[in-house]
């Protein structure tokens, strides 16, 4: 038995059933300067292009059937990479941007936390807050998860559909597919540049199998497989 990306189960499919992968872009200039990226398109460094032709070929030997992609340079860079290897095209979607972050973008964390540091503290706390007069978590879940799921639907029963996009988005998506409550996404540590998730279908919807991986994932072995 498997569940469809609109939770519908299907009874008799056999093998593992679909599985996501959520990759985050490499390495930009801003990340290194803790600089606030937002919608912000800023490209990779030459190590951010150097850790997606190497993750790139991790994820090739999933063997991916789909790969959709932001279409902000680093993360369409990043899966470029994954493109050559697969012979896949990418699909790109703007839904799949970094969260909008108004006048947030552009300052360091230093920064950040000098002028805005009670918004800060109560984003952190799990509190609906527009960063910088931007966009609220979950409407960044709104556009992005959908996408997501829509793009699942149109994988085979075992296919693996590839995400490339930003380190907000993903764990807002991750969230949502999840079906945790918007307040508890910040549990879900960070994605480090050019790590990714896993998620796979599950009798109950969509499980966490992998999470800020940087090497393939390994099957689970004992008694909570």
């Amino acid at each position: 038995m498997a569940v469809s990306a609109t939770g519908e189960v299907t009874p008799g499919r056999p093998g593992r059933g679909r599985r996501l992968i959520l990759w985050r872009h490499g390495q930009t200039s801003w990340n290194v300067e803790r600089r606030f990226q937002g919608s912000t398109d800023v490209d990779l460094t030459e190590v951010g292009v150097s850790q997606a032709r190497r993750a790139a070929r991790l994820l090739a030997g999933l063997k991916p059937d789909a790969i959709i992609a932001s279409d902000l340079r680093r993360a369409a860079r990043t899966a470029a990479e994954l493109a050559e290897l697969t012979g896949l095209e990418v699909t790109h979607d703007e839904a799949l941007r970094e969260t909008y972050a108004g006048v947030w973008q552009g300052l360091t964390h230093e920064e950040i936390i000098g002028r805005y540091g009670e918004e800060y503290a109560a984003w952190k706390r799990g509190e609906p807050v527009r960063r910088g007069g931007g966009e609220l978590e979950t409407e960044v879940a709104d556009r992005a998860a959908p996408v997501v799921l829509r793009h699942a639907e149109k994988l085979p029963a075992d296919g693996t559909l590839v995400v490339v996009s930003h380190g907000g988005t993903l764990r807002t998506t991750i969230g949502r597919l999840l079906g945790l409550e918007p307040h508890h996404w910040e549990s879900l540590g960070g994605l480090s540049n050019c790590c990714w998730s896993v998620l796979g279908e599950g009798a109950r919807g969509w499980r966490l199998l992998e999470h800020n991986a940087g090497t393939l994932p390994e099957p689970v072995l004992g008694d909570d497989d």
